[in-house]
């Protein structure tokens, strides 16, 4: 990682929010504005922007739990200056460019927006992140962020935007079907808190992630990613990703490592199972082991809102081993204050 990155003070000469050029000492009276008189979102901004510019040189932020507990950790802002120059590099989002911050500030990815701004020098607008940022919004924009189901509420308004990275949670194939008719450059993105939100990115018609700059990859004996990251991390980061590694710069996701069905001696990755169904089933759903005697775990497939009868047809895109023993049906899925998919939890509730 480049040791010549800017310091975590640095604001960028052509650095703007909402069309007005900022200074560090600008920031910081914006900032207790957005949290005496502003909305809720601009009132995280605001506290985020205090930490940044305080005397301290980490931000405390609480992880998802991608790489175990959830707890709350150190992150460097130096590493975070890191990871917003290689961002830049690998998208190619310099200096003037316009942005669109549309993501909560309380969780990384949404403060990484606002760092981005500060040290490459971008024109940023601030959105409330709601489903549709950009309602009511006609400009256009050279680079946004946002999270799938966001991208799935805008398709129609997404040619407001010429690149596009998604993240957060899993990019389905209907989705990615849809976003591949736009004009727009549509990338998923691959990260976490640790690893101070994406180290790798693909193309949405693209089956490999590649890796940003003076990242490396490796494998772990459960075939789980290991991210190497100097600059941003002062350790490898060991993941609970089962991968596909092609070489240290590219690989395929397969699923999680304790998301894995053993049933009857055959490992099963959810996720894979999930694509398939998600195009012939209309509706929230996801597959997962529950203990039998006879299989060790069957597989069972729960799917969000009310009772039906599902098509037996449906599960003929299915290899055998892969279609459900049971399914399963609740009105809400339990989810993470960031809205990940809680599996287990869910189950508990049913």
């Amino acid at each position: 990682m480049n040791t010549n990155n800017p310091n975590p003070r640095f604001v960028h000469s052509r650095f703007k929010l909402n069309g007005f050029h900022l200074t560090a000492e600008d920031l910081c009276r914006v900032a207790y504005s957005f949290i005496k008189e502003g909305d809720a979102f601009e009132k995280h901004i605001g506290m985020f922007i205090l930490d940044w510019f305080d005397s301290k040189d980490y931000v405390l932020m609480q992880t998802s739990g991608t790489t175990g507990t959830p707890k709350t950790i150190e992150v460097s802002k130096q590493a975070m200056v890191n990871s917003a120059v290689a961002t830049g590099e690998y998208f190619n989002m310099t200096e003037g460019i316009r942005a669109l911050h549309c993501l909560p500030t309380q969780y990384v990815a949404g403060k990484m927006m606002l760092v981005r701004a500060f040290i490459l020098g971008w024109d940023m607008d601030i959105a409330e992140p709601t489903a549709t940022p950009l309602d009511r919004n006609d400009h256009v924009y050279d680079f946004a962020a946002m999270v799938p189901l966001q991208a799935q509420q805008s398709v129609k308004k997404l040619n407001q935007v010429k690149t596009l990275i998604l993240g957060g949670a899993k990019v389905s194939s209907t989705l990615a079907s849809e976003l591949q008719n736009l004009p727009t450059e549509v990338f998923e993105t691959y990260g976490m808190t640790e690893t101070i939100t994406h180290i790798a990115a693909k193309h949405i018609d693209e089956p490999a992630f590649e890796a940003l700059p003076n990242i490396t990859l490796s494998t772990d004996s459960r075939g789980c990613l290991i991210i190497h990251a100097d600059g941003l991390t002062n350790e490898p980061v060991v993941t609970n990703d089962v991968v596909d590694v092609i070489n240290k710069t590219h690989f395929i996701w397969l699923g999680r490592y304790d998301n894995v069905i053993n049933s009857g001696g055959i490992k099963l990755y959810p996720e894979q199972i999930e694509e398939k169904l998600a195009a012939h089933i209309n509706r929230r759903l996801f597959v997962k082991g529950m203990p039998d005697e006879a299989l060790g775990e069957k597989l069972v497939l729960v799917v969000e809102g009310e009772t039906y009868d599902i098509n037996p047809d449906v599960f003929s895109i299915l290899d055998k081993y892969e279609r459900p023993k049971e399914v399963l049906f609740t009105n809400k899925f339990a989810e993470t204050g960031s809205g990940k998919l809680q599996r287990a939890e869910t189950l508990r509730n049913i």
